[in-house]
């Protein structure tokens, strides 16, 4: 799943919908912006120290970079680029199949 899904939204229960041809994945606004990739947050959690994030931080926009989406998030954090293969490996899309 390296390629752009076919649709990305966002719902007010602070989820980030994806819908890859595999099968539509949801992932915790919370969570994405706890994993972001940019090197600032990469180096906290290298270090131990994981960004301190609130379960009420929101996507608020979402920005297409080609290889992957930019998220802008309530907290000002905007840094991070979000590749498709990083957001899919997250969580399996529903309706893939298992190990």
């Amino acid at each position: 799943m390296n390629s752009a899904p076919e649709r990305i939204g966002r719902d007010d229960e602070g989820r980030l919908r994806l819908e890859w041809r595999e099968g539509v994945q949801w992932i915790d606004h919370a969570r994405l912006r706890r994993e972001c990739p940019c090197s600032q947050c990469r180096a906290f959690r290298l270090r131990g120290t994981p960004p301190l994030v609130s379960d009420g931080v929101r996507v608020l926009e979402i920005h297409s970079q080609g290889y992957g989406v930019q998220l802008v998030f309530s907290d000002g954090h905007q840094r991070g680029i979000y590749p498709w293969a990083y957001l899919a490996q997250m969580e399996p899309p529903a309706g893939a199949a298992s190990d």
